[in-house]
């Protein structure tokens, strides 16, 4: 006779009683962490095309700037309500809804004539990417086992950078041949892949056993704030995902500015230098999900703060271009390596009524804060020089370690209900 697990790992069924990861999990993961790396595809493409969006359309370089910053609004405002919907009304129904969403408006950006059209468009897609990362990081997290959490959460979180690859490696290859328009077709094509695989999913068991309890959803964003001690760790978790996204932006828009600006770097050598920044980013989130399912998430939080203190001072005091090779990898890996814990943490510290709207509205809400980070720097950069701005980000991890210290607690092997 065959035991549960087996059945269940047999079936393909969401059960996460047991530690066997079924199919049903490799595919929830599997559809998470391609919508995340078409978030992080589309803004980066957009990142790069912006020159010659600018030259066809005639717009000025605040129209152009803003292209970016109407998705981002769009993403947090997405992010927010399909979060809730999603705990409402479920994971993968609503998560059809924002990838249609992203993908005809991303579509219609190749037949903008105009920069108020494609302002138009822009921000409608950027609502439909919102829901990509929290509704995501929920889903595989309600999918996988307690002692996997951590992991599967990293996963998902690599997906961004595994997308923000993809279009560096293509967009220089594909925008002369087939300019702006045709990458906003390109763009479109993660989202079908994404769409084919959420498809043949259907809703994880923790989440239909929680529709025996009716949430409106106000009442799904009142659940974060229900009593002292949640209220407690939703402040604890909107300071942590506020300076990972300040920290993250405010070091990647500024770096190739940095290096050009201390060592006399063109723009190859610049991205060169970044791009071994971003491995480390990718390496650091990986390394985070190992440990915080070993050691557990807050002593791994710490960790990932001090060495990210530590080595973005460091970092900003240096001068030898090899140094600075090996020693931005280290920085990315601490800076960034913490993307790969906020899902476990989020799942675990909210019921399964709340846990898309916390996932989206806290990252959410440290993504609205977070970019102020270039913004930041910027000025600081202006009135003082690079390297002081650089080495001022290093405070904000000092910050992000009282949070943790004071407001997060360990949930380590908690089972979700």
């Amino acid at each position: 006779m065959s035991s549960p697990a087996a059945a269940s790992a047999a079936s393909g069924t969401a059960s996460t009683s047991s530690d066997v990861v079924n199919r049903y999990g490799w595919k929830a993961l599997a559809g998470s962490a391609v919508g995340y790396a078409m978030d992080g595809f589309d803004l980066l493409i957009l990142g790069f095309m912006l020159s010659a969006i600018r030259e066809d359309l005639g717009l000025t370089a605040a129209q152009a700037g803003s292209l970016v910053t109407w998705t981002l609004i769009g993403a947090v405002f997405g992010g927010i309500v399909f979060g809730m919907l999603s705990d409402r009304y479920g994971r993968i129904r609503v998560l059809t809804w924002t990838i249609v969403l992203f993908a005809v408006f991303t579509g219609l950006c190749a037949f903008a004539q105009g920069y108020w059209d494609l302002l138009i468009y822009r921000t409608i897609a950027g609502i439909g990417l919102g829901g990509e990362f929290g509704i995501g990081m929920a889903l595989a997290a309600e999918a996988w086992p307690a002692r996997y959490r951590a992991r599967v959460s990293s996963y998902v979180a690599l997906g961004w950078q595994v997308g923000v690859l993809g279009a560096a490696l293509l967009t220089p290859l594909l925008l002369p041949y087939i300019g702006w328009r045709g990458m906003f077709l390109v763009g479109v094509i993660p989202a079908f892949v994404a769409w084919f695989i959420r498809n043949r999913l259907h809703e994880p068991e923790v989440f239909v056993r929680s529709q025996e309890k009716k949430q409106s959803v106000l009442q799904c964003f009142k659940l974060l704030v229900k009593d002292r001690a949640t209220t407690r760790i939703s402040v604890g978790i909107a300071v942590l995902t506020s300076v990972q996204n300040f920290g993250y932006y405010g070091i990647m828009i500024w770096m190739p500015a940095f290096l050009a600006n201390k060592l006399g770097f063109n723009l190859t050598k610049s991205a060169l230098w970044t791009a071994v920044t971003i491995l480390g980013m990718m390496a650091g989130i990986w390394i985070f999900g190992q440990l915080a399912d070993r050691i557990g998430r807050k002593p791994s939080f710490l960790l990932f703060q001090a060495g990210a203190a530590i080595m973005v001072l460091f970092y900003s005091q240096l001068n030898d271009p090899i140094t600075m090779l090996w020693a931005g990898a280290l920085m990315g890996m601490f800076v960034n390596g913490m993307m790969g814990g906020f899902g476990a943490l989020m799942s675990e510290a909210y019921p399964t009524e709340a846990r898309a709207t916390a996932q989206n509205v806290l990252f959410n809400i440290g993504r609205a804060v977070g970019g102020a980070g270039p913004v930041v720097i910027g000025a600081i950069a202006a009135q003082y020089s690079f390297q002081m701005a650089i080495g001022l980000l290093a405070a904000i991890y000092v910050l992000d370690a009282l949070a943790t210290v004071w407001l997060i607690p360990e949930l380590k092997g908690k089972e979700l209900h």
